[in-house]
């Protein structure tokens, strides 16, 4: 069934990644390795590989999901991602929280605790099992004959859902409907970094939106997305300079300006810190394996 799912992504994903007619599907594909890390903002989602394998890296956690293995993004990420085994070949679900939280009102499923409750990853991975593949290979397969897509689409996916509620990454999944959770929280703090990448945003500012004090904002923070809020409003400035950069939209110096850089120096010394060399060349050379 693996070799099915992986067949029906190549035949509808002519591009790196195509958001399908299906609502929420998305399709991944590369036929050969980028020839270097690939930058992501990983929204929440779970991603169904069907072949090859990728490692995506946040902070100072790293992750490698490959072959008949599924992974859940819980809140926004930027990550760095190298796809270690070609052809790839993925499935994503991008999730709909209330279309989850009606499932488990329907399934009259008691709310998860919270109270003492370890914080959750980002990412959490495991196994597919035979009945989730089984499911997303039809929810995808819905492509091959668009007149099934408004009959169908919706009740694929809720099955897919409650497959998922079943499996290891139900807990996680579970989280992402309690209102006042753990997750929620830093949730709304990241939420307000990308939405305000380019500010001068405080850590207070923060704390705030997610309701926490700055040491536990901090604390909690650092455990769900491996980095500090600092530190993830910079990875979010520095992929969108690259984006600037790799597309001839700006000079280094617009760039660094349009992220919200005020010294050139520190955004070519943090970008090479990144990226590993500055940044004209880094995009120079990005442009060039593309051409």
């Amino acid at each position: 069934m693996l070799d099915e799912l992986a067949r029906v992504v190549a035949r509808h994903c002519p591009a790196q990644a195509v958001e399908t007619v299906v609502p929420r599907l998305r399709l991944v594909r590369f036929d050969d390795a980028p020839a270097g890390p690939t930058d992501l903002l990983y929204e929440p989602m779970v991603c169904f590989v069907a072949l090859g394998s990728k490692r995506s890296t946040a902070g100072g956690r790293s992750w490698l999901v490959g072959r008949g293995a599924m992974f859940l993004s819980s809140v926004e990420l930027p990550v760095t991602a190298v796809f270690e085994q070609v052809p790839y070949r993925s499935v994503v679900l991008r999730l709909d929280v209330g279309l989850l939280a009606d499932l488990l009102l329907e399934l009259d499923e008691p709310a998860p605790p919270t109270a003492g409750s370890p914080d959750p990853v980002a990412l959490t991975s495991a196994a597919m099992s035979p009945a989730i593949v089984e499911a997303v290979t039809r929810w995808a397969r819905l492509l091959d004959d668009p007149v099934d897509i408004r009959p169908l689409a919706a009740r694929m996916e809720g099955e897919i859902l409650y497959r998922l509620l079943g499996s290891p990454v139900g807990p996680a999944l579970r989280q992402l409907t309690v209102a006042d959770s753990r997750l929620s929280q830093i949730r709304a703090a990241a939420g307000l970094i990308r939405a305000r990448y380019a500010e001068p945003l405080t850590v207070q500012e923060i704390a705030a939106a997610a309701r926490m004090s700055v040491a536990t904002l901090h604390r909690h923070f650092k455990a769900v997305t491996g980095m500090s809020p600092m530190r993830f409003q910079k990875s979010l400035r520095l992929q969108q300079a690259r984006r600037l950069l790799v597309t001839g939209a700006d000079t280094a110096a617009g760039a660094a300006r349009a992220v919200g850089y005020v010294s050139a120096t520190q955004f070519n010394r943090e970008y090479r810190r990144a990226y590993g060399v500055p940044p004209g060349r880094d995009a120079a050379q990005v442009r060039a394996v593309r051409l």
